[in-house]
């Protein structure tokens, strides 16, 4: 049987207690919530304001009688179109877990929606150790990376798709995938060093497998890096593409004009001297027109079919 004790209405804090395990979820924290936390669990100071920042360096802590976890997971801003860190403070004792977040991480927020409406998911959950309920916390987190991680392969495949008929957009769409990879990266590295932590010793009070629970998260953190891996090398290689690409139409383009300049050179010489207000050959001569351009056009025509036979054009 459940229990949701109540709390203050004004404390941004929901509490599920089930088969002697408590479970605290702190959404949008402030420093009331940070007080109530230090009153009834006594957490070292520290460690709340921590929860107060925004950006902590991922990491684990080890007390006496609790571990302190700051966690990051990824959250896709649409707007900015790119992925930045959403950090989980986690305090887990042998009776209890607290979790602390800003509420945009939709798999934690569901998942304790869930254990407060479905018995069935709360006994699964809760039902074992706190080790237990903090490996089902940690592994739909992890778990809500690769559907972020797909949209960015998606949008990878599609520049792969395009690349080689490239227009005006696919530049600024190639650096927006970059920088998402690049980002996406920076969130995914320091979770892995976590979750080794975790899987490297046994702590009693947490009571659960380390080597079967969060070994089987540093593995899936490790494939999420793998492929961010491959990603940035991807991208790399169609930034190099492209920018061959680039240069051999530019290149084509300075070719053509420098055919048709060279042409025209004998054209514009000969222009360019009867256009001086000097006395020329043929100038009263009723044919001078034929006589001095005539000569030019053919002499462009040979360079041009010079050139073709060259195979310049």
């Amino acid at each position: 049987m459940a229990t949701s004790p109540t709390v203050r209405k004004d404390l941004e804090i929901k509490i599920i207690e089930a088969q002697g395990l408590t479970w605290v979820n702190v959404g949008h924290p402030s420093l009331a919530e940070m007080e109530y936390l230090k009153a009834r669990y006594s957490f070292h100071h520290l460690d709340l304001e921590d929860c107060l920042s925004r950006v902590q360096i991922p990491k684990v802590d080890e007390y006496p009688n609790y571990l302190f976890l700051v966690v990051h997971f990824p959250v896709f801003n649409r707007k900015a179109r790119v992925t930045l860190p959403s950090q989980v403070g986690i305090f887990v004792g042998a009776d209890f877990v607290v979790t602390v977040h800003r509420g945009d991480l939709r798999p934690l927020v569901k998942l304790f929606e869930d254990c407060q409406g479905s018995e069935a998911i709360r006994h699964e959950c809760m039902g074992q150790s706190s080790g237990h309920l903090l490996y089902r916390i940690l592994d739909h987190l992890v778990d809500y990376c690769f559907p972020v991680l797909n949209k960015i392969i998606e949008q990878v495949d599609r520049l792969e798709e395009g690349i080689l008929e490239p227009h005006s957009g696919i530049v600024q769409e190639l650096s927006i995938v970059r920088r998402d990879v690049i980002a996406y990266r920076r969130v995914i590295r320091p979770q892995i060093e976590v979750m080794e932590s975790l899987e490297a010793k046994e702590y009693p009070f947490l009571r659960v497998d380390p080597d079967v629970y969060f070994g089987d998260l540093a593995d899936h953190t490790r494939r999420i890096w793998v492929e961010l891996e491959e990603l940035k090398e991807v991208t790399e290689g169609l930034s190099d593409t492209l920018f061959t690409l680039n240069s051999h139409l530019t290149n084509d383009v300075m070719r053509i004009l420098t055919v048709l300049f060279t042409v025209m050179l004998p054209l514009i010489a000969v222009s360019g001297l009867y256009g001086m207000n000097v006395a020329l050959p043929f100038a009263g001569h009723t044919w001078a027109f034929a006589i001095t351009f005539i000569p030019s056009i053919i002499m462009g025509a040979l360079l041009f079919l010079f050139f073709r036979l060259k195979r310049w054009i």
